[in-house]
């Protein structure tokens, strides 16, 4: 079974370039981890979908909850799958500050088919906040 977690939480106060460096060091430690997943940032929050062995997502969250650039991180899903939903992904960026006429369309054709559907709810439902 792969584990796998949902989280928002907010961040304090990131550049654009920033952002790029976290999602460089989550890609290069993901894969030596077995981590894949998605992250979609907003301009001012994060959504991400983590998937992997338990114990390492576990010390993931750890460590993303102690992580100061994140602020009221809130855990929306916590379960088990049995195939990955995104297994070529170390981390997935899918940008959402474009037209919020746009953001749904987006989504739909980026996100895995095989995401659960109440995941993919809560991701269509987060990009449509401003």
């Amino acid at each position: 079974m792969i584990s796998q977690y949902v989280y928002i939480s907010t961040a304090q106060g990131l550049s654009r370039e920033e952002v790029e460096a976290i999602l460089a060091v989550c890609a290069r430690n993901n894969v030596a981890q077995k981590v894949t997943g998605l992250l979609l940032y907003n301009g001012r929050n994060f959504l991400q979908l983590l998937e992997g062995a338990k114990d390492t997502l576990d010390r993931l969250m750890q460590n993303i909850e102690a992580d100061p650039r994140h602020a009221g991180v809130a855990i929306l899903h916590k379960g088990e799958v049995d195939d990955r939903v995104c297994p070529d992904w170390a981390m997935k960026r899918i940008a959402i500050t474009e037209a919020i006429e746009q953001r749904q369309q987006r989504l739909e054709e980026e996100l895995p088919s095989l995401i659960n559907p109440a995941i993919r709810k809560i991701v269509l439902n987060f990009a449509m906040l401003n």
